[in-house]
């Protein structure tokens, strides 16, 4: 739970008016959940992941985690509860002097657990993330992937309550990506771990986040189910971020260039619905004799749930087309674009 919680750091320079990174943020994160924080450079949400596990003091307002008002606590007692939350970076932040197995065993070894429990729990680890084989390597003959396995394995060898990923993708190619994201939806699954990922890249929340905020200049300015943020953007941040992966609707210039290129009526086509989809509209047109092409566009699966957004220009008489598109069915939006 964090509430009104706010950051605020000295002024960079003699005179100046202090800055304030994170401004009275108030979210409600549930246990078992994969939780997304996104937000352009500046906006405060790297700053709000380090007072989450207080690696940063709050200037104001409270971070609770699993019912521990963690903000409050210091010295022993904050060390204790900050071995529940894992941590993992963009930059991996391996000890490059430490084979793989010397950088999962080294949280362990901080808190005192013997030799042969790091030994068993290392190794239960390196296998779970996939590199079993690797214990004995070091940071520099991994790839950027296996390198962020390590650091993921590493941050869960406490057997944290709750990981924090801090761009933890962002460093990595696209196929690398989606193993990461694979295995922190794995880890969420199957060891139930609460996940709090912050990002800028709009791909990684529609892949593995159940809920969403969209932090800007500090303040929260839009959260909800990823599907809702996705689907149906309040605000301009936010339909900034879902138009870098679904293309918004065509205007202006864009538009023009395409009615001088396909003749007809443009319709813009949205569904929502689990049961909606392009070949039941193109079905509904098509049996409808009515001449269309599909213009603009594109169709993405968000947590398991599909949404389009398509632009057709569509000939023909002008009753066949409003009865085809009437027939269309639930879960489906059409709107001419005039």
């Amino acid at each position: 739970m964090i509430d009104r919680v706010s950051k605020r750091f000295p002024p960079a320079k003699r005179g100046g008016a202090e800055i304030v990174a994170v401004d009275d943020v108030s979210l409600r994160i549930e246990r078992g959940e994969v939780f997304g924080i996104i937000g352009y450079s500046g906006a405060g949400k790297s700053t709000l992941v380090r007072l989450i596990n207080q690696l940063e003091p709050v200037s104001a307002g409270r971070i609770t985690v699993d019912d521990v008002p963690i903000s409050e606590l210091r010295g022993k007692r904050l060390r204790e509860q900050q071995t529940g939350i894992g941590m993992i970076f963009q930059r991996f932040n391996l000890l490059t002097s430490r084979t793989v197995a010397g950088n999962v065993a080294y949280p362990l070894e901080v808190v005192g657990v013997p030799r042969a429990e790091r030994r068993r729990r290392v190794e239960e680890l390196l296998e779970f993330v996939g590199l079993g084989g690797r214990a004995d390597a070091y940071p520099e003959q991994l790839s950027g992937g296996q390198q962020q396995r390590v650091g993921i394995a590493r941050a869960l060898a406490a057997n944290p309550q709750v990981l924090l990923a801090d761009e933890a993708t962002s460093a990595l190619d696209p196929e690398t990506t989606a193993e990461v994201l694979d295995l922190l939806g794995r880890i969420n699954r199957e060891l139930g771990v609460t996940i709090v990922v912050i990002t800028h890249e709009m791909e990684v929340i529609t892949r593995i986040a159940d809920r969403v905020a969209v932090m800007d200049a500090g303040r929260v300015v839009e959260s909800g189910t990823t599907y809702d943020v996705f689907t149906a953007p309040q605000t301009d941040t936010a339909r900034r971020f879902v138009q870098t992966v679904v293309r918004a609707l065509p205007e202006g210039d864009e538009l023009a260039q395409l009615r001088a290129q396909h003749e007809g009526r443009f319709f813009t086509i949205s569904f929502t619905d689990a049961g909606a989809s392009e070949a039941r509209v193109f079905g509904a047109l098509a049996r409808a004799g009515v001449d269309f092409h599909l213009v603009h566009g594109g169709v993405d699966d968000i947590q398991g749930r599909v949404y389009g957004l398509l632009t057709i220009a569509v000939r023909g008489d002008d009753d066949a087309i409003e009865r085809a598109l009437s027939k269309i069915g639930p879960g489906v939006t059409v709107e001419e674009q005039r």
